[in-house]
């Protein structure tokens, strides 16, 4: 039989037709090869939820051969207990609603009772007239990703745990700082009979040992002794050093109580003790107080330490120098400046480390000095040492973050209606 031109080209060619057939079969062959083959699973399902149709991709995933799936079972037989529950609840209701439903996240139940988690697609096909004909789906397998979110929660909880731990590890370790800073400071100070004695310690840092120290203490023949001084640096170091700064103070003035011969002892101490390696030292006054007559003496020496400030019961505020003094612990023999005062009924004699001073409050963040601390004090009624702590304290408050370094404040003196008890003689 004689082929037209169409059929057959020149030379026995193919003609257009039988080239455009053989395409169309290449074509109708590769779409169903990729439905079959396809990367994720496919099936359609009548309305009523029976699977019509499904691809090999999804039937190897479950272990299932064609003759077992289609016509047999509805979509939801593939699912766990659960993910029926959730067909029924929400995923069959919005699909219903909207025609379309995306990305879900369900399990279904693989031959030997195995589990697969996968994301499901399904969007409802219709008629020309909008009539529901069938269901069709797009399984994605993700185990993988599942696998994924699964170390990224046991990541997520354990970087909860580790911070647990560190909250934890790190209030443990305030707690036995704060406790090892107590110990370093007396745990409250003496009552000496007509005199009035206040003291406060502001740490900077819950997590740092600070080197600020102060004590008040009797040191025989009526006199009662006392210190406050500050140690550089931080830390355990800096805390080793504020414990032997104390004991060696308090038995130096119970050999010889002058001011000059007890810094100058701790000079030696602390200079012989870190003289090599990690060099110490200390700023520091020690003084003696000597009730007699209605009135209080006071005998001092500094080594490197601001002036204390003295409060009189007058108003007047002025600070009691004591120049020269050196710092402790620096050189093998150090100079130290003494001076004397006394203390009328009224008048407060304040000591304080240098975190006051050098505080920089918000919102200039200008040195805080020493005239704003003569000021402060002279606007401050003489009500005694404690109201003058007080006072204090509620201004170190107010600096917030400007105060970035531990502050420790003593104030001593007499009650402004002070007289002797009957009978006792303070001389």
């Amino acid at each position: 039989m004689c082929r037209t031109g169409q059929d057959q080209g020149p030379e026995g060619e193919p003609g257009v037709e039988a080239l455009d057939a053989a395409f169309t079969s290449l074509l109708e062959d590769s779409a169903q090869e990729l439905y079959e083959q396809a990367p994720c699973g496919y099936l359609s399902t009548l309305m009523d939820g029976t699977i019509a149709k499904i691809n090999t991709t999804l039937l190897d995933w479950l272990g299932f051969e064609r003759s077992q799936v289609v016509g047999r079972l509805r979509f939801t037989d593939l699912l766990t207990v659960g993910g029926r529950l959730y067909h029924e609840t929400h995923f069959a209701p919005t699909l219903q609603m909207q025609g379309e439903i995306s990305g879900i996240a369900l399990e279904i139940k693989a031959a030997g009772s195995r589990r697969m988690p996968v994301l499901v697609s399904s969007k409802v096909k219709t008629s020309e007239r909008g009539e529901p004909l069938l269901i069709r789906a797009t399984v994605f397998d993700a185990r993988e990703r599942r696998s994924y979110e699964n170390e990224l929660l046991r990541s997520r909880q354990a970087a909860e745990e580790a911070r647990r731990q560190a909250e934890a590890d790190r209030d443990r370790l305030q707690e036995t700082l704060a406790v090892l800073q107590q110990s370093l400071l007396p745990a409250q100070l003496p009552h000496i009979p007509g005199l009035e004695a206040a003291s406060y310690y502001h740490t900077a840092s819950p997590d740092l040992l600070g080197g600020d120290f102060y004590d008040l203490f009797p040191a025989g023949a009526g006199r009662w002794a006392f210190f406050l001084g500050d140690v550089c640096g931080k830390g355990p170091q800096a805390a080793a050093v504020t414990s032997l700064t104390r004991y060696t103070l308090r038995a130096a003035a119970l050999h010889d109580p002058d001011p000059v011969n007890v810094l100058t002892t701790l000079n030696t101490v602390l200079h012989e003790r870190y003289t090599s390696g990690d060099p110490r030292y200390c700023t520091a006054i020690f003084g003696t107080l000597h009730p007699r007559d209605g009135q209080v003496g006071v005998h001092l020496a500094a080594g490197g330490h601001p002036s204390a400030l003295i409060q009189r019961a007058n108003g007047r505020t002025d600070y009691l120098p004591t120049p020269g003094g050196m710092l402790v612990g620096v050189l093998p023999r150090a100079q130290f400046t003494a001076a004397r005062t006394e203390l009328a009924p009224g008048d407060t004699l304040l000591l304080y480390t240098d975190g006051l001073t050098e505080a920089r409050p918000a919102p200039t963040r200008e040195l805080y000095g020493e005239d704003a601390l003569r000021a402060f004090g002279a606007a401050q009624p003489p009500a005694g040492p404690q109201a003058l702590i007080d006072a204090l304290t509620g201004l170190i408050a107010s600096f917030g973050d400007g105060l970035d370094d531990d502050t420790a404040l003593l104030a001593l003196g007499m009650p402004a209606q002070f007289s002797a008890p009957a009978g006792q003689d303070l001389r």
